[in-house]
């Protein structure tokens, strides 16, 4: 399968949605008082959190475990949930581009007008998302698999680095959070 070389520094950045204020007890990723593994690296516990005028969380105070290198602790203690990161001093700017159906019914040329029924959230573009620095020299005709999302390809007739969704992964913990609502 191969092997690469992870950069870790004293800041990193998670995907949004691995933190919660007020987590459920099912919520297996970041929280005050909660520790989870960073994938490939250490044990990480989340101390306190800061947050902008808005009242957007934009940052969390973590400390880490040296002592977990590789993901596994000399006490044997063991935690549920496992994050992905990047190291910021290490990270590459990239856009997004996620694709879901181009159809909100199932058979739209059954229907009368097939166009009243284009998916207007077919395509969905992130910009200046953070990635692993290696990706930057990535060829555009080899899938790359970014963690609990889906695979990408390099897109390169873009003007910028960008990657595009080819397939989804699914994620457990939203249907979890659709049930409870």
């Amino acid at each position: 399968m191969g092997t690469r070389s992870i950069n870790f520094s004293k800041v990193i950045y998670i995907e949004r949605d691995d933190f919660l204020e007020d987590a459920p007890k099912k919520f297996f990723r970041l929280s005050v008082g909660r520790e989870v593994r960073l994938r490939y690296a250490y044990y990480i516990t989340c101390t306190d959190f800061v947050k902008d005028d808005n009242g957007e969380v934009i940052e969390l105070i973590c400390q880490y475990d040296p002592e977990t290198r590789g993901g596994s602790s000399p006490d044997g203690r063991k935690v549920k949930g496992t994050i992905h990161w990047v190291s910021a001093d290490h990270a590459i700017d990239a856009n997004i581009n996620l694709y879901d159906r181009l159809f909100t019914h199932p058979n739209p040329a059954a229907t009368e007008n097939f166009i009243e029924h284009l998916n207007p959230e077919s395509l969905t573009v992130l910009n200046n998302c953070k990635l692993e620095s290696c990706l930057a020299d990535a060829a555009a005709d080899t899938p790359y698999q970014f963690e609990r999302t889906g695979y990408f390809v390099k897109d390169d007739k873009a003007e910028t680095l960008t990657f595009n969704r080819t397939v989804t992964l699914r994620d457990t913990w939203a249907k979890i959070d659709k049930s409870n609502q």
